[in-house]
């Protein structure tokens, strides 16, 4: 029998505007032990598919059809049938971890909880259990990380650790809604091994929603494709990856952007502002990291972030920053920003001294900074519209005399990250996670200023819109010609974006050079395990690189 079956399946919101059709009449299935990936560009229904199935959609949402999990019916079911479902028989590892975590509680303490919720054990053994599924996950330390707060931890780390908390029981369904989105590559490659032998080992059928194809093609046995609430293909992974039939999944696997290896043709791309790039690299760097250091707390209880890096970034160039979760590639960013003081070494912010910086020059420096936060969900104000927190810098730093005049502004930007201008109206828990995306996007690019840093600007966006944002990036870049520090975990976006790449690990610089070089012919170890981990979205060959991976990492450990 089947772990999922979906019959005849509909989704409808009632909206202050009209009924809206999320998902309209899905047939699907999931076997025990068999992964089944839901791919689509976002707003598509994915998600909403997946909710469904959870008995976890909101209150203006109406099901019909049939959801069975593992024999019981969802849809229609009463609350209490559901609690006992959920975290049991069905459990889910949600798009944002921050959403998902308490921050007022330790993470063992969390992951204990949802043990202690379905089995009969003592706190002792729930918080032991709790310890090792942080080790089963990647996590390091695991003892000392289950005593800390969310927030201690890393954006990868936290997801790890939602992982943890969906796997605690051994569902007979996981539904995974873009799991691997804050992970870098290595712990993804963890990851997707751990889940493949969860279901292996145990008959977990798992529900993979992702727009990340190379995942796909790395885990998945069969794929359906979505498209505006509806399946318009299916199919085995090989099939649908390598001989699609519908001209959208082909539209979406273009899109796809190929890590190029050695002796492989590289398109051309961002050539205008790496020229930009290379006529401004005599002058002054926008922005110039000087044998910095960061050491968070004192004494024995001291963790160094960043070990005397060497970071600049130029006007007109994107330096793409990569490297493992806690590498220090968001700390770099931070201390970029103003928002980290460094323990040492210097900063220099359009040929500025941070340091000697105060007041009201230190404003009219951030000014001329974008930021784009990791977490869309975290950096938009949930009690403002679209348009307002958009328009919130243009308030702050005062530009703009009059509101026609900042609402013009939020068109023009909304119009440049291609989002309907209706949206500025609508609240952002009502948009998708790669709406929100944008919208952060859209909220950095308002000042149009002189440095864009953006922490994994595209790691909620399908790989459609993921294209169409970079391309909308590299024509702004070439027409304001701002420097742009790219701190992300996709190899392959950052050699197509990027004219330069800094790779760190453990907050030291390990290598850093032309893009071309150092992710084609890395010189060290570890950017050549790097590139290793990265899937590809074609199911033989990345059959392939998983046991050449397998293989090296098993000499390694002999």
């Amino acid at each position: 029998m089947s772990v999922l079956t979906t019959t005849d399946l509909g989704v409808v919101f009632t909206t202050e505007t009209g009924p809206v059709d999320a998902v309209r009449g899905v047939s699907l299935h999931v076997d025990p032990g068999e992964t089944l990936a839901l791919v689509g560009e976002s707003g598509s229904g994915k998600s909403t598919l997946a909710l469904a199935a959870m008995g976890l959609l909101s209150g203006n949402a109406t099901a019909r059809g049939s959801a069975v999990v593992d024999g019981h019916e969802v849809v229609g079911a009463t609350e209490s049938s559901l609690r006992g479902l959920r975290g049991n028989t069905v459990s889910m590892v949600f798009q944002e971890p921050a959403t998902a975590l308490d921050p007022l509680t330790r993470v063992g303490a969390q992951i204990a909880e949802v043990i202690r919720n379905h089995r009969s054990v003592s706190a002792a053994e729930a918080a032991a259990a709790a310890v090792d599924l942080l080790d089963r996950v990647g996590i390091p330390s695991p003892e000392t990380r289950a005593k800390a707060f969310p927030f201690q931890l890393s954006g990868g780390q936290r997801q790890r650790v939602v992982i943890a908390m969906a796997i605690a029981n051994e569902p007979a369904l996981l539904i995974a809604d873009e799991p691997t989105t804050a992970l870098d590559v290595t712990v993804q490659a963890e990851i997707l091994e751990l889940l493949r032998r969860l279901a292996a080992d145990s008959g977990t059928g798992v529900l993979l929603v992702t727009h990340n194809m190379g995942v796909v093609a790395d885990f998945a046995d069969r794929v359906a494709v979505m498209l505006q609430g509806e399946v318009v293909e299916t199919g085995g992974v090989e099939d649908v990856l390598l001989r699609p039939r519908h001209d959208y999944t082909k539209r979406l696997l273009a899109a796809v952007p190929r890590l190029r290896v050695a002796d492989t043709p590289l398109p051309p791309v961002n050539t205008r502002s790496a020229a930009v790039g290379a006529a401004t690299e005599d002058r002054a760097p926008v922005v110039d990291l000087r044998d910095v250091s960061v050491v968070f707390g004192r004494g024995a209880r001291a963790v160094p972030a960043l070990r005397g890096i060497d970071v600049a970034v130029h006007a007109g160039e994107t330096v793409g920053l990569v490297g493992e979760s806690g590498s220090g590639k968001s700390t770099a960013a931070r201390v970029a920003l103003g928002l980290v003081r460094p323990t040492g070494g210097s900063v220099r912010l359009f040929d500025e001294d941070l340091r000697r910086v105060r007041g009201g020059s230190r404003r009219r420096l951030r000014a001329g900074i974008g930021v784009v936060l990791q977490d869309p969900v975290a950096s938009l104000d949930a009690r403002m519209s679209v348009g307002e927190c958009i328009a919130e810098p243009l308030a702050v730093h005062r530009r703009g005399t009059s509101a026609a005049e900042r609402r013009r502004r939020v068109d023009e930007v909304l119009d440049a990250v291609r989002l309907p201008r209706a949206l500025a109206g609508r609240a952002p828990r009502e948009l998708s996670g790669g709406q929100r995306q944008r919208v952060s996007l859209a909220r950095a690019l308002v000042l149009e200023p002189r440095l864009l840093v953006a922490d994994e600007p595209t790691s909620a966006l399908d790989v459609s819109v993921q294209e169409a944002v970079l391309e909308v990036l590299t024509d702004l870049q070439r027409d304001l010609g701002f420097a742009c520090l790219f701190v992300s975990h996709d190899l392959a976006v950052v050699q197509h974006f990027a004219q330069r790449v800094v790779v760190m690990r453990q907050g030291v610089v390990v290598e850093q050079g032309t893009t071309g070089e150092t992710l084609v012919h890395p010189q060290t170890d570890y950017t050549r395990r790097l590139l290793a981990a990265v899937p590809v979205p074609d199911p033989v060959v990345q059959r392939r690189r998983r046991t050449e991976r397998s293989a090296t990492l098993s000499a390694v450990d002999a």
